[in-house]
C-alpha cells in the first residue's frame, strides 16, 4: 500500500469522514474541523502507523498534504 493510500485511511480516521477524498494539494482549509487540536491528533495517528517520528520543526512547516507525504518518505528511507 502506497504512502497516500495509508494516509487517506488515517484521514477518515481522524475526521470520522469515510468519503474523505486527500490528494497532494489538501490543506487544512479544505477539510471539516483540521483545527490544532486535530492536527495533532492527525500527526501523532501518521507517527504510529508508518512507526516514524516527527520533531515540531518537521510538522510546523508543512503547507499540504503533498509535503506530508514527502516527509513521511523521507522518514522512512531514513530508516532505512
Amino acid at each position: 500500500m502506497d504512502t497516500m493510500t495509508t494516509l487517506n485511511g488515517i484521514f477518515c480516521e481522524v475526521f470520522d469522514e469515510e468519503s474523505l477524498q486527500i490528494t497532494r494539494a489538501t490543506t487544512a482549509d479544505d477539510v471539516d474541523g483540521w483545527d490544532s487540536l486535530s492536527h495533532t491528533n492527525l500527526i501523532v495517528a501518521v507517527e504510529m502507523a508508518f512507526n516514524v517520528r516527527f520533531n515540531l520543526k518537521d510538522t510546523r512547516v508543512l503547507k499540504d498534504v503533498g509535503e506530508l507525504v514527502d516527509l513521511i518518505d523521507r522518514k522512512l528511507a531514513e530508516k532505512g
